[in-house]
C-alpha cells in the first residue's frame, strides 16, 4: 500500500514537473548551464545576399561588421556603443524568430553587414584606426542586449528623424510599447542633409503613380503626430505616405510637394522609416554629453539593458 501511494505521489510530481516545464517561455539569453555566468560563444548564420552563401560569424565579429556599414566610424563613442547594442539586440531577435537556415541576411532587408575586406576597400588608408575604433566600442557593451518584459526586443533603428521619431504601428503596422515616438530634437537643419530636394519631371512622376497627368492635384494631406504623411490624394487616388516614399525612393515620409512648370519637386526632412532609435540623433545626444545607455533608453522606452550570459 505504501509503495503504491509512494508512486501515485512520484507520478503526480512528474506530472507536475513536464506541466511546469512546458509552461516555461522561450528564453533569450545565452549562457553555460555548467559554469554559472560563464558566456557561451554565440554565432550568426549570416546569408550574403550578393553570393547567396551562409556564414558562421561570432557575434561580437558580426555586430563589428554592421556598425562598419551602418554607422559612421567618426560618430562619437557614445552613438557606436549605442549602436553596438542595438545591432546586436536586433540581430538575436532575428536569430531568435527566423524560421530559414540563416539567421539574418546582409543587405537593407536586415541590417547591412560588410567583410574586412569590404572595409578595407571602404576606408582606405584609415581601415586600422576606424576598425579599432569600432571594436574598442563594441567590446565595451560586449553581450549588452534590449529587453522588455525579459525578451529580446525588435531593436530597428534608421539614419536621421525629421526632430521626432514615429510609432512603429505607423510604419511596420504592429504595435510595439517599446517603439513609440519620442522627440529627437537635436535634429535639425544644422545637420548636413536635413533637408533635401528631389526634383522629378512630371511624365516620370505620374508614370511612376499610374496617374493622369493632364492636371496633377494634391490634396487631402494627413499627417501623423511627427509630421509624416499618413496618406494623401493625387489625383483622386489615394496613397499611404510610406507608398509614396517607395515609388519615388524618397529619404523620408516627411514631404513637401511642389508643382513647377513641368517639374515636381520634393522635399523631405530626415533619412529613413523614423522607427526606433535615430543614428544622427544618437550621435548629436553623445556631443552633448549623453550616454549610450541614456541614448537607448530615450528612444526606446521601458526597457532594460541586459546582459546575455
Amino acid at each position: 500500500m505504501k509503495n503504491k501511494i509512494l508512486l501515485s505521489i512520484v507520478g503526480i510530481l512528474s506530472i507536475c514537473l513536464i506541466i511546469e516545464v512546458s509552461f516555461i517561455p522561450k528564453t533569450n539569453f545565452f549562457y553555460n548551464e555548467e559554469e554559472e555566468n560563464t558566456p557561451i560563444k554565440v554565432t550568426m548564420k549570416v546569408k550574403n545576399t550578393t553570393t547567396n552563401q551562409i556564414e558562421e560569424i561570432d557575434l561580437e565579429e558580426y555586430i563589428i561588421g554592421v556598425i562598419s556599414a551602418e554607422m559612421p566610424a567618426l560618430f562619437d563613442d557614445e552613438a557606436l556603443k549605442a549602436q553596438a547594442v542595438a545591432s546586436r539586440t536586433y540581430a538575436l531577435y532575428k536569430k531568435n524568430t527566423t524560421k530559414e537556415d540563416y539567421d539574418i541576411v546582409t543587405d537593407i532587408t536586415n541590417q547591412v553587414y560588410i567583410s574586412i575586406s569590404e572595409m578595407q576597400e571602404k576606408w582606405g588608408n584609415n581601415f586600422e584606426t576606424y576598425y579599432e575604433k569600432i571594436k574598442k566600442n563594441v567590446n565595451a557593451t560586449a553581450g549588452e542586449v534590449l529587453t522588455f518584459q525579459n525578451e529580446i526586443i525588435q531593436a530597428f533603428y534608421f539614419s536621421m528623424s525629421n526632430g521626432y521619431t514615429e510609432n512603429s504601428e505607423a510604419v511596420f503596422s504592429e504595435s510595439k510599447p517599446y517603439l513609440e515616438g519620442v522627440s529627437s530634437e537635436w535634429e535639425n537643419e544644422s545637420i548636413n542633409n536635413f533637408e533635401v530636394t528631389k526634383t522629378i519631371n512630371t511624365e516620370e512622376f505620374c508614370k511612376t503613380l499610374n496617374i493622369d497627368c493632364s492636371n496633377i492635384t494634391i490634396e487631402n494631406i494627413n499627417r501623423s503626430e511627427s509630421n509624416r504623411v499618413n496618406t494623401l490624394t493625387i489625383n483622386n487616388k489615394t496613397f499611404s505616405g510610406t507608398e509614396i516614399r517607395f515609388l519615388l525612393s524618397l529619404r523620408s515620409t516627411d514631404f513637401e510637394i511642389e508643382i513647377i512648370d513641368n517639374n515636381v519637386n520634393i522635399t523631405t526632412k530626415g533619412y529613413g522609416h523614423g522607427v526606433g532609435m535615430s543614428q544622427y540623433g544618437a550621435n548629436e545626444m553623445a556631443k552633448i554629453g549623453y550616454t549610450y545607455k541614456e541614448i537607448l533608453t530615450h528612444y526606446y522606452q521601458n526597457i532594460e539593458i541586459s546582459k546575455i550570459m
